[in-house]
Formats: C-alpha cells, structure tokens, sequence
C-alpha cells in the first residue's frame, strides 16, 4: 500500500506469500476486463452510508493535481502539460466532504489525463477540455447519478472563477461555491464596483451582518478569530470565452449571486488573510456556514498529499501505463476511505484500533491530536504485515527466534 517501490500491497492476510500477492495485484492492474466505473462503485457505496441518516447538503470539493514522472521513462503515455520536463499524468478529483463537519468521505471520481486521453471511473468515460474549468459541468451531471440523497454543493477554487461557467451551472440547477479573483467588477446597490471595494465597504455596511465564529480558528499555527459578512451582487457584464483560438464576449442574463466575504483576524486586530466568495447557495445557509464550507475545501489538497507525498507515494509507483495508474488510484482511494472511516468513528473499538495502528506506524502525534490520516495508513500497511506473519508463525515461535538470532536487539526480552 505504501511502499513506494511495491507494484501493490506486499502481504495480506492468509495470501501463500508475499510474492504471490504482488504477482496478484500486477495482473489485476493489467487486466483490461477491469473496468474504472466498476472500481469506484465500493467508494461510492463507502459515501452513501456514511451519509445514511443524515441531513444537510454534502459539499463536493474539486481539483486538479500534476502527478510528476519525469524519470520515468517507461511510461510512454506521460502527458506534457507545459514545458518539455513537466511531465507526469494530471489527475483530477471530485472528493464529498461532509458539510457539517468538515470529514472527508471520498473520492466520487477520478479522472487522469495522459498523452492518450482521459482515463475516468464516470461511466461513458470523459471528454478531453483545454481549460480546466469546463470539465466542471460533466461532474456536476454525473454527480446527480450518485445516489447520495442530499443536495450538493460544488466548492471550487479561484481557477474557476468565470461568469461563462457561472452562469452555465446556474442554469442548469446546480449549486456551487467558488473562491472569486479580485479584478471582478460587479454591480452593487446600482453601482458598478470592483470586489475588493465591495468588500471593503461592508464592514461598515449595516446590512451586511457582519458576524464572528464563536470559537477560535488556527491560522499559520496561531489562534485566529474569523469574522464574516454578506450581501448580493449582480454579474451583468459579457462573459469572455475562447473560441476557435480567439477571445469573444458573450452576452448573458445578468445572475445574481451572493457575495460572502471571510476574514482572518489576528490577535492584534491585523487582518492576514481574506476571502471573497460567490455562491448561489440558498439563503438558508447563513455566511458564517458558506465560509466553513470554502474553508474544508483543503481537504482535497490533503487527499492530494496522501496520494503523494504523506501516504501512497504515487510518483514512485512503478506500473507503466495511466491505465495501470488509474487503477490503482481508485484501490489508493479505497485505503484513505478506510482511514477517514475510523478516524470518525465514535466507538470504544474503534478508538483502540487508532491507538493500535499509531503504535505501529511510529509516528509521533501533536498534542491533542489523536491520529492523523497518513499515521493510520502507514499502521495500517503494518498491521496487513503483522497479520499475515501470524497466518505462518505462532508469537511464541518468533520471540524464540528473535532471541536466538538477534541477542543483542532481544537479551532484556
């Protein structure tokens, strides 16, 4: 699982031997009868009962990430997104995240562009964009074929940012939540403003209710308080969209969106970081809420980083086509679900079996903190091992062994 050189998971429990479990996974990952949309189909199941029961709208949290292979020649399918050395697959991701705590759930879909395509677990496969934002619009319908039971809230970056693509998803009934660029020039109480005017102005805006969270946030490792306020704007300019290789202005019907500005204050009153933020979230979600919700959006960046470089080590893996990749995204996929899963499961067992794996990972926590998701993986990589020894060894046998042939690690035993 997190052996950076292994094809795949090197033991399981009641497997012959270790070898045979790799020789397993290589042809599992080779095999062409192994369809992505079959495979996402346990995370999927995974998402939908962890929501059973529940109210409120789930938020799904999308990205993009370059997975860099530079080195890895083998790999003739490697994608070139900018220069001659930036080559790898980009990987994109819709993650659900649970909108009242903030819980990453799992990945819905993954798709990995290569220099053949686009690799994806949507059935029917997924069109090749050249701006990133326009694929955003295929996942929002696919994700109504989920089966989730709740209402969605898609949470987007800056890179979205597009009156075309707001306008386009505001039509077609979908609800989102994008961080928006400063140079935006809006209508505002029938005024043409920039944002940033805007959101200077409603601080001192009587209707604009202004509010504080009541606990404190962390910022930079420092206590911060966050404070936000509200109000509507109106896009009415014509949208910009390149067409054909060259820029065009498209008219459209003027949209009306809230516009919930998040600030990070300071101990000293200093403000150090702001937000400002477009949504047609219904307005029965207060402003304090929306901006949680854009606040949770690093949680796909650390699902990122689990793949990467606190966990899966993806950019090590040694299988030579994105279809191979892929494949074993998804079943990487599967293993932060089971860590997510027991990291918020309430249960007395379920809290030994954290002590457990953080015991075997060898991590240490911070204070307060009673496990992380990359400590649980890397226990639980362990763990498979541990159990798998003892399919074949009885404990009484291995301490006899390990005191006879290592005296020097095992004479206090």
């Amino acid at each position: 699982m997190l052996n950076a050189a292994a094809s795949g998971l090197s033991a399981l429990p009641g497997a012959a031997e270790s070898f045979a479990c790799t020789q397993a996974m290589y042809r599992f990952l080779r095999n062409p009868k192994v369809a992505l949309p079959a495979l996402i189909e346990p995370v999927h199941d995974a998402v939908r009962g962890a929501l059973d029961g529940g109210r409120g709208p789930v938020l799904i949290a999308h990205d993009w990430s370059m997975l860099h292979l530079g080195g890895h020649a083998s790999k003739a399918d490697r994608y070139q997104r900018t220069h001659k050395t930036d080559l790898g697959y980009e990987l994109a991701c819709a993650l659900a995240v649970d909108a009242e705590s903030g819980a990453p759930l799992g990945p819905l879909e993954l798709r990995l562009r290569t220099a053949a395509g686009v690799l994806a677990t949507r059935p029917g496969g997924a069109e090749v964009h050249a701006i990133r934002r326009d694929e955003v619009i295929d996942v929002m319908r696919a994700s109504r074929a989920w089966g989730l039971g709740r209402e969605l809230i898609h949470v987007i970056d800056r890179e979205a940012d597009s009156v075309w693509h707001y306008r386009l998803w505001d039509e077609s009934g979908h609800r989102f939540l994008v961080r928006v660029d400063d140079a935006r020039v809006v209508r505002w109480k029938g005024q043409e403003r920039r944002l940033p005017e805007v959101a200077d102005a409603l601080w001192s805006e009587p209707d604009a209710g202004v509010v504080e969270a009541a606990e404190p946030i962390e910022y930079k490792g420092a206590a911060a308080r966050l404070q936000v306020a509200e109000t509507h704007v109106v896009l009415f300019r014509p949208a910009r969209r390149t067409i054909d290789g060259r820029q065009k202005s498209i008219a459209g019907t003027p949209l009306r969106l809230r516009l919930i500005v998040g600030r990070v204050v300071g101990a000293d009153g200093e403000t150090l970081a702001r937000w400002m933020l477009l949504s047609n979230a219904p307005s029965r979600y207060d402003a304090l809420t929306v901006t949680r919700w854009y606040y949770w959006r690093w949680r796909i960046e650390s699902y990122f980083k689990l793949l990467k470089s606190a966990g899966q080590q993806v950019e090590e893996w040694e299988q030579e086509s994105g279809e191979a990749i892929a494949r074993r995204l998804v079943i990487a996929g599967m293993a932060c679900v089971t860590a997510w899963s027991l990291q918020r499961d309430p249960r007395p067992a379920a809290a030994a079996m954290r002590r457990v794996l953080i015991r075997l990972s060898g991590r240490q926590m911070r204070h307060e903190v009673e496990s992380t998701a990359p400590a649980l993986l890397a226990g639980l990589e362990k763990l498979l091992a541990v159990l798998d020894l003892l399919e074949h060894y009885d404990p009484d046998e291995l301490r006899r062994l390990a005191r006879s042939t290592l005296p020097a690690l095992f004479n206090s035993a």
